[in-house]
């Protein structure tokens, strides 16, 4: 697995373009009926976006220390609150956890990364008996999220790219070994795979320089696919692979093995 598992790009450093499009599916649930109630605000975001192609965000406002948990592998630090303020309502993600990503025997750092969600979306009806696994499943499967990438040192874009087709890659042939994606919709996940690998530039990636990647909320009315936005590139349009693309740090050790303990042990108290 490459330096990155390269993420689908969203917002600018001063939280700038994106394009957004999806179709939707049903969402699993623990708890029926289903735990998305789509509201007013999301829905004409998302019909707002899909329609114009760009969005504009404005810049993070500054944070006090206190606001903010350290990467203790990087000394890199996360706000604890993630607002993307636009002229589309977004909800405000709450950190979930951090961790550290590296590569070779060597353990070099490559970058540090935080998962957030949308945790304060009151149709997340997770029991506490379910699995840190099952809660983690359900809450990509169920509302928005946020992964922040920050490199420990200069790289490309192009690494990043590398990494993430590598651990799609194995995630479809995992779903092959588990049945968990149907002949009809693979060739549109595949489509969509290559989309996400066109989106990536050729350019360098500036150590400290945030990287995020957003993965909109199910939307049940009118349905529409999941969508996945990365930072300043674009926006690839599809469930599985918006979806997958978020389950691959969790699946196994993770990417990032810090970040899913630290994941996992937030997720332990998680729940009604």
């Amino acid at each position: 697995m490459s330096q990155f598992l390269r993420p689908l790009a969203i917002f600018s450093s001063s939280w700038s373009r994106s394009c957004i499009t999806r179709t939707s599916k049903q969402s699993r649930s623990f708890v029926k009926p289903l735990l998305w109630g789509a509201t007013v605000s999301i829905l004409s975001a998302a019909y707002a976006v899909q329609s114009t192609t760009t969005v504009h965000l404005d810049a993070e406002p500054s944070l006090p220390d206190s606001e903010f948990e350290i990467d203790p592998a990087t000394s890199i630090a996360f706000p604890k609150t993630l607002r993307i303020p636009s002229k589309f309502p977004l909800p405000q993600f709450s950190l979930v956890g951090v961790g550290v990503r590296t590569v070779s025997f060597l353990g070099i750092k490559v970058y540090s990364v935080g998962f957030y969600a949308d945790l304060a979306n009151p149709n997340l009806n997770i029991p506490m008996t379910a699995t840190p696994e099952e809660k983690i499943e359900h809450i990509v499967r169920n509302t928005a999220c946020a992964i922040r990438i920050v490199p420990t040192r200069g790289t490309s874009y192009s690494h990043l790219r590398d990494g993430f087709m590598r651990a799609l890659t194995a995630r479809m042939q995992l779903a092959h070994t588990r049945a968990t994606i149907t002949p009809a919709e693979e060739p549109a996940a595949q489509s969509s795979l290559r989309t996400l690998k066109s989106l990536f530039p050729t350019t360098s990636m500036s150590k400290g320089k945030p990287f995020d990647i957003v993965l909109l909320a199910p939307l049940r009315s009118p349905p529409r696919p999941r969508t996945l936005i990365l930072k300043d590139m674009g926006s690839v349009e599809n469930d599985w692979v918006a979806e997958e693309f978020v389950l691959a740090y969790f699946e196994g050790n993770g990417i990032s093995p810090p970040l899913k303990k630290a994941v996992t042990e937030r997720m332990q108290t998680f729940g009604k």
